[in-house]
């Protein structure tokens, strides 16, 4: 079926040119993707949809799927459902089942393509058979991510023993296996994991393998959860120390299973349960190196891989965390409060949650009649425009639709830049798809009222629990190296989670 599918929908054909002129902005590259959502999405013979809806697909795409979005024009005007949803025409750029390392530059080649071409419309082709729901397509920009081929090195023996069976399984040929593919990784990682025991037992006994295996589930979750930005600042271990704290308290004392853990010391359930940390979701396992196995010796510089000095600073922050995080998770009350001084060990162990104001819902209360459009078509005499997966600024309304305007924000470290473009001239929005809502729940930096900032560079919305517990401070003592990681280690002492800290806020004692 995607064979016949793959040559119905030719790429060089998916739009119509129906006149010289190119006036706006080609539909982009955009991957198949809802957060902890079925790994198959359907899709739909256009003829079939039309007389029934969205009740007998044609078949299916993974989630991760990569696709170029057109509009099916049928009688005149695109393909919608009752409510103005647009079920658009798509071309294939990588799909996620037939995915190889190749596909990563496909992928990049198609998006660098698009980013600056200009088109009348976005009407597909006529020969397009086939729709889907553009609101499970977002335009994310991230390639699929594989390591490069593996060679097996030796582990260094002056490694301690967990840390050791650690390396050791990066190094194997298990966890090479768990990314080859880019589907279900996070269930390959944990076949590797068993796969890997099962072999190592006469070397180690079981209870040391597994107490590994817990130790390098919450030290990828620390990694990847955090800030990797922050290298192996004071701020950034301190961060990943914390994360790792948060895991420790949901599967001792307090095991949950809507929190992942299924027995008392599951720190590996606690630590990938999506609906917890979502950077074990489907799609994000494809395009990170949460899965991989980032240890690898001939994956630094000094192996000469094409990515090393990623790789290098990677290992570094793992190198710097690791014997913290075995103490958070195996160690005494004593080396617990020994990382976290000035805190109460009460305080400490009931602490199971945080808030990461940057990565949260963004709004934007100092800007009038910006809405979030998921999926709408907007007109233009007979051209049609595909306004998906964006914000925009409401303008005048004309008839029972509206002028609009793109608004364009990218993120900095500080604040949301925002620009308003009026790339569509001309072309009128579904007026079903515009709500004019107020932004509610939304703070400056997402940090509560009172802080004085005088200046404020981005809103975020809070979630409900942040007033449900008690917000703690938490300084910890580091050998820093740097947000490179390059520095010699210099004893720094970092505080995360004060009152007006932007960055991240710990909360204890969430009922």
């Amino acid at each position: 079926m995607m064979l016949s599918l793959r040559n119905a929908l030719v790429l060089t054909a998916i739009l119509v040119p129906t006149r010289l002129a190119a006036d706006i902005p080609a539909t982009p590259v955009m991957t198949l993707y809802k957060f902890n959502g079925n790994l198959e999405v359907p899709y739909y013979r256009i003829d079939t949809f039309l007389r029934k809806g969205a009740n007998s697909p044609a078949g299916h795409l993974a989630q991760g799927t990569a696709l170029i979005p057109c509009l099916a024009i049928r009688g005149g005007k695109p393909v919608t459902d009752t409510k103005g949803t647009p079920y658009v025409g798509f071309e294939i750029v990588v799909d996620t089942r037939k995915a190889t390392r190749v596909s990563t530059d496909t992928f990049r080649q198609a998006v660098a393509k698009r980013k600056n071409l200009k088109v009348p419309n976005h009407h597909c082709s006529p020969d397009v058979e086939h729709v889907i729901n553009v609101r499970w397509m977002y335009t994310l920009a991230k390639a699929p991510f594989f390591d490069p081929p593996s060679t097996s090195n030796p582990v260094d023996d002056s490694a301690g023993e967990l840390d050791r069976i650690v390396r050791s399984f990066h190094e194997s040929d298990h966890c090479v296996r768990t990314n080859q593919e880019l589907l279900e990784r996070r269930d390959a990682l944990a076949r590797a994991w068993d796969s890997f025991a099962a072999e190592q037992k006469g070397r180690w006994p079981g209870k040391t393998l597994a107490r590994a295996k817990h130790l390098d589930y919450t030290l990828r979750t620390a990694l990847f959860e955090g800030h990797l930005d922050r290298g192996c600042s004071a701020y950034g271990a301190c961060e990943r120390n914390i994360i790792a704290l948060s895991i420790r308290n949901r599967a001792r004392g307090q095991c949950l299973k809507r929190q992942g853990c299924r027995f008392p010391g599951d720190f590996q359930g606690a630590a990938s349960a999506v609906s917890q940390y979502n950077i074990w979701d489907e799609f994000l396992t494809q395009i990170s190196g949460l899965t991989s196995c980032f240890l690898r010796k001939d994956l630094g510089s000094g192996g000469n891989a094409r990515s090393g000095e990623y790789y290098d600073k990677l290992q570094a922050m793992y190198a710097q965390s690791q014997g913290a995080v075995e103490d958070i998770l195996y160690g005494s009350d004593g080396e617990l409060a020994g990382l976290f001084p000035g805190s109460s060990m009460t305080d400490l162990e009931g602490l199971r949650h945080y808030y990461h104001a940057p990565a949260m819902g963004k709004c934007f209360p100092n800007h009038e009649r910006i809405e979030y459009m998921s999926g709408a078509v907007a007109r233009k005499g007979d051209d049609f425009a595909l306004i998906a997966n964006t914000r925009i600024r409401v303008d005048d309304k004309v008839g029972s639709d509206y002028r609009f305007r793109d608004f364009v924000f990218s993120e900095t470290p500080e604040r949301d830049r925002i620009e308003i473009l009026d790339r569509y001239p001309g072309f009128l929005v579904d007026g079903r798809k515009v709500r004019l809502k107020s932004p509610s729940s939304c703070l400056p930096y997402g940090v509560p009222r009172g802080c004085g900032f005088k200046e404020v560079g981005r809103y975020r919305k809070t979630p409900f629990w942040l007033k449900a517990g008690k917000a703690l401070e938490i300084r910890c003592q580091i050998q820093a190296r740097g947000e490179q990681c390059l520095g010699p280690g210099i004893l720094e002492t970092a505080s995360v989670g004060a009152a007006c800290d932007t960055q991240m806020r710990p909360v204890t004692h969430v009922k």
